[in-house]
């Protein structure tokens, strides 16, 4: 007996030993929170929606003060100043380079508030004077300055500037190259946004904000470069899972032979590039910006420790992968629609396009049937089973008003109750606002077919036993049981 206890003695203290040597979860960041928690002291003030153009942030680049250093680097090919931002004396060169595509502006913005930050003195000091001292921080804000001009992807040429890697045909991959050649920077972020349709991976979580470490080869091999990127990726995944837990992905890593991000990768550059998706009620990426301010900050903060190295491959290999058509705006489960006289139990999901108008400071909602049929495997910011309901056309309304503002005259709740969707407006011009309302705009003379076919906006009446109960107008879903209050609120504000 004593012996068999002496034994259990000594395998306990084992496994006590073994759980002692096994390595903890890598330190995060003390100065996460403070960013987060203060970013409203350090945003930029001046730019508040996503859709801003160059000439609202060269103002505030050509008056960066000291620790700054500013200079014009180039221009695009409509003659537009595109600046390099220098920022410390460190021996380690960080470049970081947003908005190479015109409207992907998320990043942007976060730079221009690290901008702000480093201006600051407070609690946060520390943090300002060790990317100072250890690192050499080279910021390209805006690097498509025309495609933000039009709220494009491309730039002039209509070329999309992150597959001109090889050709270098376009002023701004020119430009990129021959900064990062000069700087033979050791670090690089390559900042975009992505469509709002990403999951990460096959769950109901939308890609928030998804990563890559680009593959340098086809056989996507792993060196010391690459390896660094996936590390601090690691690093800044666990940063994000405290604000946006499940949100967070990476890229399919094929390689793209014509790409920045993979032949920086390959010059010797270790990359990462950052894809801003969404979040429910962000349409202005406020929240991601604030997100990006948090995660480039840290990110920095941990090249400038070393804290990086404490990570091994497996925290980024463990990201989940994007899963490029995993959502949708809306999708009505299990709703019964008609064809040739026979009705037919269906899932429809829809999709809201922007378009630009305003001089593309500005958009409106054009929605769209993306889908009919089995989406059990799909998942959708507003998603709603209506199984015993029935999709029927909406009625157009026999009274054409003269404007928008006569919209606010209406009993538009009355409306809807009896199928009406569509008011004939003899002017109008459609925006955000008008786009989301209860009810469509139509030119007079217009009818509802109703049809649900694919590409299709047919504005639709759901109804059970004869009752309506919801409406789908512009792929947005009302319930006019539940939702009188927003109706007339969104009604009364296109009325003013």
């Amino acid at each position: 007996m004593q012996q068999v206890f002496l034994t259990l003695l000594f395998l306990t203290g084992l496994a006590l030993s073994s759980c002692a040597q096994s390595p903890a979860a890598p330190p995060l960041s003390a100065n996460a929170d403070p960013l987060y928690k203060n970013h409203a002291l350090y945003k930029e003030k001046s730019i508040t929606t996503r859709r801003f153009k160059h000439s609202d942030i060269e103002p505030i680049i050509k008056s960066l003060p000291a620790p700054f250093a500013v200079k014009p680097v180039g221009k695009s090919m409509e003659g537009r100043s595109i600046y390099h931002v220098k920022m410390g004396n460190g021996p380690v060169q960080v470049l970081l380079w947003s908005q190479m595509h015109g409207d992907e502006s998320t990043a942007t913005m976060a730079l221009m508030d690290i901008f702000r930050f480093m201006q600051r003195s407070d609690e946060l000091n520390p943090l300002r004077e060790l990317l100072q001292k250890e690192l050499t921080i080279h910021f390209i804000p805006m690097l498509n300055p025309d495609g933000a001009e039009r709220f494009t992807r491309r730039n002039y040429l209509d070329i999309d500037i992150n597959r001109d890697a090889q050709r270098l045909v376009t002023p701004e991959g020119q430009l990129l190259k021959r900064v990062r050649d000069s700087l033979n920077a050791t670090w690089g972020f390559n900042l975009h946004d992505q469509n709002r349709y990403y999951s990460a991976g096959l769950n109901p979580h939308m890609a928030s904000v998804s990563f890559l470490a680009p593959a340098f080869n086809v056989e996507k091999d792993i060196n010391e470069v690459r390896g660094n990127a996936m590390r601090l990726i690691g690093f800044m995944n666990r940063t994000l899972q405290q604000y946006i837990p499940g949100k967070v992905a990476r890229y399919d890593d094929t390689f793209e032979p014509r790409a920045f991000g993979d032949n920086i990768q390959k010059w010797g550059t270790s990359t990462i590039l950052i894809e801003s998706g969404s979040l429910p009620n962000d349409p202005e990426k406020q929240e991601l910006r604030r997100l990006n301010f948090v995660a480039i900050l840290t990110a920095l903060e941990t090249i400038a420790n070393e804290g990086y190295a404490a990570y091994d491959y497996s925290f980024y290999e463990a990201l989940p992968f994007n899963e490029s058509n995993g959502f949708h705006d809306l999708i009505l489960r299990e709703v019964e629609i008609q064809r040739s006289g026979r009705w037919y139990k269906v899932d429809l999901a829809f999709r809201r396009e922007e378009v630009n108008t305003g001089n593309a400071r500005s958009y409106y909602y054009r929605g769209s049937v993306a889908d009919v049929g089995d989406m059990s495997i799909f998942y959708a910011y507003d998603d709603v089973n209506l199984a015993g309901y029935r999709a029927v056309p909406g009625k157009v309304h026999s009274v054409v008003a003269p404007n928008t503002a006569a919209l606010a005259t209406m009993d538009i709740l009355s409306l809807l109750q009896q199928g009406i969707t569509d008011i004939p407006v003899s002017s109008f011009e459609l925006s955000p606002l008008y786009s989301q309302l209860p009810v469509r705009m139509v030119k007079p003379g217009t009818k509802n077919e109703g049809m649900v076919r694919l590409g299709t906006n047919p504005s639709l009446v759901l109804q059970k036993n004869g009752k309506t109960d919801y409406v789908v107008v512009n792929g947005f879903l009302f319930d006019v049981r539940q939702d009188a209050q927003k109706i007339k609120e969104l009604v009364k504000q296109a009325g003013q």
